[in-house]
């Protein structure tokens, strides 16, 4: 690369010398034009290169951000399935009147939620109608709500920025049920 730099600038220094010397007639015209567009072309690739540096240098930045995304994604992942044991700990705490065991799982529960609320997870909104892009139907029952509203949440979903980790899983509504043909 220094070689190449080193040719541009004698080839420049050829060309300065050659315009300051347009009157003498032993200079052609015509090498004169030739080394102007060979520093033409020159210029021309330097800043083509500079060009692609500046992207390859955002491509880098961009993927960087990515990758350190990606690696918070890991870990949030993992630490799901806790949120919900806690969250069925606390349940059974409640059913059974164990208060003392409920308000240190509550403690713990509140504690893990925040930390997972300070790395941008957020819950997938589940009510109103099915959503395939943030829910999963296990399963579709008969019902009076309109035909794929969400009847219950069976394990809510987390999504990271704007990326869903966990899709909620949700019984969904079929409609109502169709009356039966006795064949008749």
């Amino acid at each position: 690369m220094s070689d190449e730099l080193e040719q541009v600038d004698d080839r420049l220094g050829e060309a300065d010398e050659l315009e300051q010397g347009r009157e003498d007639p032993r200079v052609s015209a015509a090498r004169l034009e030739l080394l102007q567009r060979e520093r033409d072309e020159y210029l021309d690739a330097l800043q083509r290169l500079k060009a692609e540096f500046d992207n390859y240098r955002k491509r880098v930045a961009r993927e960087q951000s990515d990758l350190t995304a990606r690696a918070s994604e890991r870990l949030v992942k993992q630490l799901l399935p806790l949120l919900d044991d806690l969250e069925r700990a606390l349940a059974a705490a409640l059913e059974h009147g164990e208060v003392k065991l409920g308000d240190g799982v509550r403690l713990v529960h509140r504690a893990l939620a925040e930390l997972l609320a300070r790395e941008g997870v957020v819950e997938v909104a589940s009510e109103g109608m099915f959503d395939p892009h943030t829910q999963e139907a296990l399963l579709s029952q008969p019902s009076e709500a309109p035909e794929g509203t969400v009847l219950e949440v069976l394990q809510k979903g987390y999504a990271l920025r704007d990326r869903v980790l966990r899709p909620a899983r949700v019984i969904v509504s079929g409609g109502l049920p169709r009356p039966e043909n006795d064949g008749g």
